[in-house]
């Protein structure tokens, strides 16, 4: 009776997840489709319907290629399709606002309508480029002083290397990845962290990507599990950053000493690992900060900012995050605030914690980055 049951149950998220998809898609391929070859401009004959053709077609051949896990080709095709649709979406609903002007300072079609899609094509083509640009340079280095009133004056002036969200993938960025390091290690920074989503993909799939992390130069370097790990054997994944050099934080904390003072860098897995199956990974802060000095300062590694609840009750000082891209594409960021606390930077919650948001140094998906540029971040601890 059980699997009877759960027979309709499983129908019926499938055709609810497929209407979803299907009504997504359609609209962000119809709303651009509609701005560069509106009926109103009186293209030349053939042109409306030929257009139509590609736009389903590139809208089908999304859907098919995004199926096809397991192939980096298939993926590399769609996720560009993804990320210039919705470029081509966002840019076209800012177009209408223009074309919504001319229309009421009375320029009439189908000069307007032209005018427009010209206009529209040059945004798309202009952003796009900016965005893949943006996506795979080496990232920018952001620097930001975070003051902890419990901080020890032993450790004011400590500097972290934040990394996170480098997402190797199905475009190979070993050189990127090499350059990415060099950065890092131009900083001179004493603790070096990757707060999580190291890849797309296996350990072993990554391999060549995920090397050069094995060469970041600091004293101390501490990594942490993020949810995209979760979807290709984070085990594999904590087993290759130890073989690099890098301590795996899974549920853990160290204590740093200097002169008898102490700063503890705690870190938990994502929280998607509780529902993962992946056997022994849960998210438990309790357990990173059982026998750590109550009195000493915490550094909390947590992939997702939404964990802040739980850092703030835990007494944390300072919570590093990852996971959002700061949108990555604009303007997704306001999808991306109504799961998260914060989209990007340094935020204070109650009394004494503070959470940093790193807007990421890779990119998940679209190889795009739109006004969310990628960063390495130096932090540098400063006692009150």
């Amino acid at each position: 009776m059980t699997t009877t049951a759960a027979r309709p149950r499983v129908t019926v998220r499938r055709v609810v997840f497929t209407l979803v998809l299907f009504t997504v898609t359609t609209l962000l391929f119809w709303v651009p489709f509609e701005g560069l070859f509106a009926a109103s401009a009186e293209w030349p004959a053939p042109v409306r319907p030929v257009a139509a053709v590609v736009f389903v077609a590139a809208a089908i051949a999304m859907i098919v290629l995004f199926t096809q896990r397991g192939s980096d080709r298939a993926a590399r095709i769609s996720q560009f399709l993804l990320g210039f649709v919705w470029i081509a979406f966002a840019w076209t609903l800012i177009s209408d606002v223009v074309r919504l002007g001319m229309a009421v300072a009375g320029v009439e079609n189908p000069f307007r309508s032209r005018f427009i899609a010209v206009l529209l094509a040059v945004l798309i083509v202009t952003v796009t480029v900016y965005g893949v640009y943006e996506a795979m340079r080496v990232p920018r280095i952001k620097r930001q002083d975070v003051t902890i009133p419990r901080l020890d004056p032993a450790f004011d002036g400590l500097t972290v290397a934040v990394i996170t969200d480098t997402h190797y993938g199905a475009i190979n960025r070993a050189k990127w990845s090499r350059g990415m390091v060099e950065a890092v290690n131009g900083l001179g920074a004493d603790v070096a962290v990757h707060v999580g989503d190291i890849a797309d993909g296996t350990a072993d799939q990554r391999l060549e990507q995920a090397t050069p992390l094995g060469d970041v130069n600091t004293p101390h370097r501490f990594y942490i599990t993020g949810n995209h790990e979760y979807y290709s054997n984070a085990q594999g994944w904590i087993d290759l950053m130890t073989r690099l050099g890098w301590k795996a934080l899974h549920n853990d904390h160290v204590a740093l000493e200097r002169g008898g003072a102490k700063l503890v860098f705690a870190g938990i897995d994502d929280i998607t690992a509780d529902h993962s199956g992946e056997p022994g990974h849960a998210a438990d802060l309790a357990a990173a900060l059982r026998g750590a000095d109550s009195g000493a300062p915490v550094v909390l590694l947590a992939h997702q900012p939404s964990e802040i609840k739980k850092a703030v009750g835990a007494g944390v000082d300072l919570q590093l995050s990852g996971h959002t891209h700061g949108g990555q594409i604009w303007p997704f960021h306001y999808l991306v605030r109504l799961q998260q606390p914060v989209v990007a930077g340094l935020s204070r919650h109650g009394d004494r914690t503070q959470l940093y948001t790193s807007r990421g140094s890779g990119f998940w998906g679209p190889p795009m980055r739109v006004f969310a540029p990628s960063e390495i971040t130096l932090l540098t601890l400063k006692a009150s």
